[in-house]
Formats: C-alpha cells, structure tokens, sequence
C-alpha cells in the first residue's frame, strides 16, 4: 500500500459529510472496493468524525412521536409509507456502518473495517433498491417525515465498542429480523412482488450484519474474558430504552450467533444510563 494512499478516517468523514443520499449510497459502495484493494490507509481521520451525519433538506426529521400513522394497512399509502420508512433506516444504518469503521477500525483487526465497510456498502444497495421502488410508485424518498432517533445509538456508544456491537446490530438490526417476514406477506398479499423480492433480500443481508456484529462482540468478550451472553444483556439494559418486545424471529437470530437466552431475559430492560 502507497503510504501516501488516503486514510480511512478521512474518506469515512468526507462520506458522513454527504448530505444527498444516493450519492452517500454509492459512495458507501466505493469505499468498501477501495479499503478492499488496499487504496486506503486503515488510520483515523485528521479531524474528528462528526457528530452527525450530513442529511439533505427532505425528509423532515421529527421526534418518533410525530411520525404520521402509516394509514389503512393494506392500502397504497400505507405500503409507501413503509418503504419510505425502510429507505430512512437504511441510509442511517450506511452512517452507523462507516462510523463504526472508521471510529474503531484502526484499534482493531483490519477485518473489522472491512467487515463494516461491506456492511456499509450493502446498506447502500439496500437504499437504491427501496429508493427505485419509492419512484416507481410515483414518489421519492423524503416525501414524507422521518424520525430523527435512528443516530443517537451511534452517540450513546461512540466510546465503546462493545456497546455499539450490542446495540446497533443486535438490538436495532436484529429488530428487522423480527419484522421484514410480516412486511414481506403484506406486500405479497398486495401482489407487490418487486417490493417482497426487494424485501426479502434485505432480510437475507440483515441476518449477515447481525452475525457480523456477533462475531466481533463475541471476539472482545473473548479478549476481556467475559460471558458474551452476559455482557450482552448488561450493555442493553445500560443503553437501550426500553426492554425488547417479542415475538422474535428466533431462527433468523439463532443464525446470526444470537441464541434464545442472549435476549429472552431482557423483556423488560432496566433504566437506561451512561
């Protein structure tokens, strides 16, 4: 590697930085190729990752709250209402992937980073492919609001890597897990095979990001000689709001390295704190 190549800090914050969303889709996608090819220095940024990402003027991002009800489920609106709320989920989740690279890549392995670089960069696909499905139907993605909850995980866990690996993966990703099976009968039952196709690759996608950040968890927990399980319900009853609410796809989790009782205890999570 040419030592004057970039350093993953900097092109992980020039990304972040990218407000239009397809254009931070596909740059999510060229990052991963690069740090693959070994065109980028696995070193931080010279100055520091923001604290949030760059977003465009559209959607309108509001308290969870506020969110509009999605309508009559079944109905035209309401489907598009869904995919506009995947699409959102899926741009954060490209900013919660490059930063979890960049941030703490350059403490770990190099298969970490290329790990969340590839993470990143499917997140990107899955952006395009929902954002296709939004014009085809006659919209686009920031047509309607969004909630602006998604990025506080990546603050609440920015000093800590094993939380981050706790809780945005495995809580919040896992979460798609348990409900994309519903969301794909919904758009069958629609005779919408494009957006159930689209759909049901994610969910395929969804399970290897779980894994990816079971794996890494279960690496630190091996390191610090800890009980993975164990500190995996520690960390979420310390930064998750809320317990975690069943039903679980359990054979969709069970492949991503998260067993039953990792998660069945934490119903009814503590208080949350730093």
């Amino acid at each position: 590697m040419r030592a004057t190549a970039p350093a993953l800090g900097d092109a992980a914050r020039e990304l972040l930085l990218t407000a239009c969303p397809r254009a931070k889709a596909r740059g999510a996608r060229d990052l991963g190729r690069l740090f693959a090819a070994d065109g980028i220095r696995l070193a931080p940024a010279a100055l520091p990752l923001p604290g949030r990402p760059a977003r465009p003027p559209r959607p309108v991002l509001v308290a969870p709250a506020e969110v509009p009800r999605r309508g009559r489920a079944g109905s035209p609106r309401a489907r598009f209402a869904l995919l506009h709320a995947v699409a959102h989920i899926e741009l954060n989740a490209i900013d919660l992937a490059v930063d979890t690279a960049a941030r703490f890549g350059p403490g770990m392995p190099p298969a970490f980073a290329r790990d969340w670089l590839r993470v990143a960069a499917e997140e990107g696909l899955h952006f395009l492919l929902v954002e296709r499905l939004l014009r085809r139907a006659g919209g686009r993605y920031g047509d309607l609001p969004a909630h602006d909850g998604l990025w506080q995980a990546a603050a609440d866990t920015a000093h800590d890597l094993a939380a981050r690996l706790a809780i945005v993966p495995q809580v919040l990703e896992a979460r798609g897990l348990d409900v994309t099976p519903g969301m794909i009968a919904r758009f069958e039952a629609a005779g919408d095979r494009a957006a159930a196709a689209v759909l049901t690759r994610i969910l395929a996608d969804e399970v290897g990001h779980v894994a990816t950040g079971n794996r890494w968890f279960r690496h630190l927990a091996r390191e610090s000689g800890t009980d993975p399980a164990e500190q995996f319900r520690v960390l979420v009853a310390s930064y998750f709001r809320g317990g975690l609410k069943p039903p679980f796809n359990s054979s969709a989790r069970a492949k991503a390295g998260l067993t039953n009782d990792w998660y069945a205890p934490l119903g009814t999570a503590g208080p949350r704190c730093k």
